[in-house]
């Protein structure tokens, strides 16, 4: 089967419903983490965040950002010579677009890429003349790629998931645990003020419903590092509530919902949105310590 046709396959696989950037996109993505397993980059990093609760467990939101973060720290990793090589497997399934990096931040360790293109040209080129009713000749998508080049912590348990599409692979991951950690320090940690990230409270609401506990070991040693959380300070399950209790008072959730609602299918499920729904929300979470 060559790709043209898997990839129309995968076009094709979505509710009727979806959008065509969101389809295209999430393809991209998942080609993208082919051509970083080709080479050998999970031998190095792990794949976390939104994107890999979208793509590894089924998260029903989409999601526009790939997240890696290095097995140990690592300030002389060179995040380019992978991103060049999953550009050449891109280019290879027919995929055109451009590569762009972004130096490494000195402050947070952060390297970052984008990945740009033409949505109304790549759709041409996978033949799908009758996809692109309704996308602009202009319009533009981009996928961000960051790796964190400095994990607060080493030696986390590690999964290997299985990824479909566009072929059968694997990619390494964190426990949802561990997942649960990163989410929770974003929630409570992002410099939101420009832009409330209503996409987090929704993943938060996912762990809570999944019953999956957040490591406060693991976030601990996140806050830690971004100075959230001073050296001797607690956070146990109480000082936990607190804070989440407090950052819900102030986030606007009309904001929040705007943020998040085009990239579900569901809008209802926003509905309840509101401080109230979640402080009764997160009186359900659970914790690990260790």
């Amino acid at each position: 089967m060559s790709f043209d046709v898997s990839i129309k396959q995968m076009l094709d696989s979505y509710p009727e419903a979806t959008p065509q950037i969101d389809r295209l996109r999430e393809i991209l993505q998942q080609t993208a983490l082919l051509g970083l397993v080709r080479h050998q980059f999970f031998e190095h990093a792990v794949f976390y965040g939104g994107t890999a609760l979208r793509i590894l467990y089924g998260l029903d939101r989409y999601s526009e950002d790939l997240d890696f973060s290095l097995l140990q720290p690592n300030p002389d990793f060179n995040f380019a010579p992978f991103l060049e090589g999953m550009h050449r497997e891109l280019e290879a399934m027919g995929f055109q677009l451009d590569v762009a990096v972004r130096k490494k931040n000195s402050e947070t360790g952060i390297w970052s890429a984008f990945l740009k293109a033409n949505t109304f040209s790549l759709m041409l080129s996978i033949h799908e003349k009758k996809q692109v009713k309704g996308i602009h000749p202009d319009q533009k998508i981009q996928i961000k790629l960051e790796i964190d080049t400095d994990p607060p912590l080493e030696h986390l348990p590690l999964e290997r998931k299985l990824v479909k599409n566009p072929v059968p692979f694997y990619v390494v991951t964190y426990t949802l645990v561990d997942l649960f950690a990163g989410k929770m320090h974003a929630v409570l940690c992002r410099n939101w003020h420009k832009r409330i990230k209503g996409r987090d409270w929704y993943d938060l609401i996912w762990y809570i419903q999944k019953d999956v506990p957040v490591n406060l070991t693991h976030l601990r040693e996140r806050m830690r590092q971004t100075h959230h959380l001073d050296a001797e300070e607690k956070l146990g399950k109480k000082e936990l509530l607190e804070r989440l209790h407090k950052k819900i008072a102030e986030i606007n959730w009309e904001h929040a919902k705007a943020d998040v609602q085009v990239f579900i299918p569901d809008k209802r499920k926003l509905d309840l949105w509101s401080a109230q729904f979640f402080h009764d929300m997160v009186a359900h979470l659970q914790v690990v310590d260790g």
